[in-house]
């Protein structure tokens, strides 16, 4: 068993996957800094915590990067990613979008209109209520997103090409456990 890095001896512990010397990282130095300031606590979440945040902060500027090359940015491909994965028969409402896609409510609303002023997007009332707006992608809307989708994938392969693909889905599958413990179903 490790403790911030170390063995119960107070030695390094070894990588999990080779015997080779360790390389650190930023946490690494981060849980250092708190351990020498702060030995009474344990701050081992922080190596987990903390990765996940300067794992966001490496990879979102790669993914604007791929996003803005087709005049998108992460939400407004969200949302035609969302509606393009739900198929052309499958109009969503606003709050259906709000709760597939990661964007709050004023950002849906706000994210439709530019969407829809490109000409990406149609709004329109439901056919048996109409009452309630539904959202479909346009021909315009499905040609770009169709034409972003191969290099958003290619961006998240080279992303995660330090990890085998075993240790990609081990990965995948610790967070949805962490998702679900959170309370994240669907």
């Amino acid at each position: 068993m490790t403790v911030n890095g170390k063995t119960p001896e107070g030695g390094a512990a070894p990588t999990p996957a080779s015997g080779a010397a360790r390389t650190r990282d930023h946490v690494d130095h981060v849980l250092d800094q708190w351990h020498a300031q702060r030995p009474d606590l344990d701050v081992s979440p922080m190596a987990v915590i903390g990765r996940l945040k300067r794992l966001m902060l490496l990879i979102d500027p790669e993914m604007k990067r791929t996003f803005a090359a087709h005049g998108l940015d992460r939400a407004s491909f969200d949302v035609l990613a969302t509606l393009r994965r739900n198929g052309p028969d499958n109009p969503l409402t606003p709050a259906e979008l709000m709760a597939s896609a990661m964007v709050t409510s004023g950002a849906v609303t706000q994210r439709l209109d530019r969407l829809q002023g490109r000409g990406l997007i149609t709004r329109r009332p439901s056919p048996t209520d109409g009452r309630v707006v539904q959202v479909a992608l346009t021909e315009r809307g499905l040609t770009l997103v169709e034409a972003t989708l191969p290099d958003h994938l290619a961006t998240e392969t080279r992303l995660l090409s330090a990890l085998s693909p075993a240790e990609q889905e081990q990965f995948a599958l610790l967070m949805r456990t962490l998702l679900l413990g959170l309370g994240d179903e669907f």
